[in-house]
């Protein structure tokens, strides 16, 4: 009876030793190749060279080695077709029941600092997806292995009865076809970019799962998360849990909401956001202030929210932040006196996330719709603010300026229709989300109505009517940033005239829906 044959040819040599004596044991003979070959040779390992296989040598610096029929007959071949067996047998191809391949690291390679194009195209692996492909496509009699963590359920089985279950076959499969098209994806993209290709013909994303989440918004939904193949250093995957439960879907989509407006800012700030949405942002001299900004911008919705700061926390601020009942607390690093005071809460999730380098916020984002993906750049627009126009009768002082920059800053992370009441140092009022302007308007206002002597008010897109300045001009406001373009415009500008108010148009506008 001819032996059992296994091609093994790995980059992770992670547990092939053992793997490869446990084959042997089970009367399989070894193929191999290259470092995988020396690594086997080098612990006892008797193997037999592709070159013996093929009759071929490895030529072209290694590129061709593998792409040979007697590989890829012995991998296609179906055993329960007599013609493909009597063509085996005419051309001398021996089945080969097991591949163990992974590919090149061409992620590894392209993440590497300063590495060239000839280097990443070196690091494309040709035979590696060759070779799986053509295993996992004659599942029904090859095992296909991609992955180390699948070394003991194969040989499990093989020492039970012999042979792997189709079911594992099957599995194995699907998983190497998972594997070499996210591969294939992360190539894709290299060279996309590389040529600065703008809207491809069809998209080819890929994300490793990170975590597989108790549930999704609701408790009756499925949810996990997925990180981008190629890390985001400033992003909620890249954060280092250091206290407290596992994160939530809900936490994600808010840590990741918490991010984007830390984003906007290099002084001492806080964020705390609630449902995606801010309540509260505040800067300044160091971070205990901005956090008592931010926690006075809205003692009570911060209650069960989430808090980001963007300087490191002190035992000061955390006695604070351990006063209020929170979900997450974001800092780039936490004193050893503030996770002495944090840990004693045993269910406050703490992350510790570098803030300093966003170097890579603006990746594109993607939006489910059914059937489809929506994709857009982020909005990291930074505004040119010598390009925005005064269009009332007074000019705004020095502090409503610093304010209005403030404020702006602030609701193009708030939801549509959205409003924002500020001071220069936090928000006061924020209105969020409403059908029509006004009521976003009203709400802000509620919110802010016992500190409008030196509040601003930001809005993320024009006044479509002038009945919103009017309410604003009624609660004492001075001074509004809005992006303009209305065809009812001049209505607004001559209300704002009428009480007094100075008036910013920037011509961009700040939509989140």
């Amino acid at each position: 009876m001819t032996k059992r044959r296994a091609l093994l040819s790995v980059s992770d040599k992670t547990g092939i030793v053992e793997f490869a004596k446990k084959l042997v044991s089970l009367d399989f003979e070894i193929i191999s190749t290259g470092g995988t070959q020396k690594t086997l040779t080098d612990n006892q390992i008797e193997t037999v060279g592709i070159e013996s296989v093929t009759d071929f040598p490895e030529m072209l610096d290694g590129r061709v080695k593998t792409l040979h029929p007697k590989i890829h007959g012995g991998l296609l071949g179906k055993r329960s077709n007599e013609e493909h067996v009597e063509t085996m047998k005419k051309h001398a191809i021996l089945p080969i029941d097991l591949v163990c391949v992974n590919l090149y690291p061409f992620k590894e390679t392209i993440q590497k600092r300063d590495v060239t194009e000839e280097e990443a195209i070196e690091n494309i692996d040709i035979g590696g997806p060759s070779m799986l492909r053509s295993a996992s496509k004659n599942c029904e009699s090859v095992t296909v292995i991609i992955d180390p963590i699948d070394y003991e359920t194969v040989i499990s089985e093989l020492s039970e009865t012999g042979n792997t279950t189709l079911v594992t076959r099957k599995k194995l499969a699907a998983k190497a076809f998972r594997h070499t098209a996210s591969y294939d994806a992360l190539i894709a993209d290299y060279l996309t970019n590389q040529v600065e290709e703008g809207e491809q013909e069809s998209l080819t994303l890929t994300f490793d799962l990170k975590q597989s989440l108790r549930y999704g918004e609701n408790s009756h939904q499925k949810a996990s998360f997925y990180a981008s193949s190629i890390p985001t250093a400033f992003s909620i995957a890249s954060a280092k849990q250091l206290h407290g439960k596992e994160l939530s879907y809900n936490n994600i989509k808010d840590a990741d909401a918490c991010l984007r407006m830390m984003s906007e800012f290099k002084s001492p700030t806080a964020v705390a956001v609630k449902h995606m949405n801010p309540c509260g942002i505040g800067n300044g001299k160091d971070i205990y202030t901005a956090f008592m900004n931010a926690y006075e911008s809205d003692p009570v919705s911060i209650f069960g929210g989430i808090i980001a700061l963007n300087r490191e926390v002190d035992a000061k601020t955390a006695e604070k932040l351990a006063n209020i009942f929170l979900e997450i607390i974001i800092a780039p690093s936490f004193s050893e006196e503030a996770l002495e005071i944090l840990t004693k809460k045993k269910n406050i999730r703490l992350l510790a996330l570098e803030m300093r380098e966003q170097k890579d916020i603006s990746e594109k984002e993607y939006v489910s719709v059914l059937g489809g993906l929506l994709v857009q750049e982020m909005d990291t627009l930074v505004e040119d603010e010598t390009t925005w126009k005064i269009v009332t009768k007074r000019q705004p002082t020095q502090t409503e300026l610093e304010a209005l920059v403030f404020a702006n800053k602030c609701v193009k992370h708030v939801k549509s229709n959205a409003i924002v009441i500020a001071n220069n140092e936090r928000t006061l009022g924020i209105g969020a989300g409403q059908m029509n302007r006004v009521g976003s308007t009203k709400i802000a206002l509620e919110q802010a109505k016992e500190q409008l002597d030196t509040a601003v008010l930001a809005s993320d897109a024009f006044f479509p009517m002038a009945d919103s300045v009017e309410l604003i001009g009624q609660s004492g406001v001075k001074a509004i940033i809005q992006p303009g373009g209305s065809i009812k415009d001049q209505e607004s500008i001559e209300m704002a005239d009428k009480y007094g108010i100075t008036m910013i148009f920037t011509d961009v506008r700040h939509f989140k829906h």
